[in-house]
């Protein structure tokens, strides 16, 4: 009887254990999952000043597989979504779009105000609030 009993606790805990687990990793599941909603509800830190570059008509024109394009968004952070994006590469990565063609820009990235003026390369934030007129300020 002893032995029988002893059995079933240890099938019961062991069910306890795997239920446990399934339990715990839901728990893990839900938070990561929350977290991650939370961070992207909120705004970025550069939004205002992006949205002030977009409003100013100034344009970004990148390539997906630009280091160059990429380190420039990585300064605005989550904060590049408000920008005036241009992509100007074929999805295959071997050609320019049409519209990157017919405004013949050479050279990633560029950016070009809204009377045609342009720089190129990586800009720092101070310079692209100087030469787009827009207050550079954290949100």
């Amino acid at each position: 009887m002893v032995i029988s009993y002893g059995l079933r606790i240890c099938y019961t805990c062991k069910h306890m254990k795997r239920y446990a687990s399934w339990v715990v990793t839901g728990i893990i599941v839900v938070v990561v999952l929350g977290g991650m909603v939370w961070y992207s509800s909120r705004p970025g830190r550069y939004d205002t000043f992006a949205a002030c570059i977009r409003e100013s008509e100034t344009v970004f024109f990148g390539a997906f597989w630009c280091p160059h394009c990429q380190e420039q968004k990585a300064l605005f952070g989550k904060s590049a979504e408000k920008l005036s994006y241009v992509e100007c590469s074929t999805v295959d990565g071997r050609s320019q779009l049409p519209v990157c063609i017919d405004k013949k820009i050479e050279t990633y990235p560029t950016w070009e105000l809204k009377d045609g003026t342009r720089k190129t390369g990586v800009l720092s934030l101070a310079f692209l609030a100087a030469f787009t007129g827009c207050p550079f300020t954290r949100d």
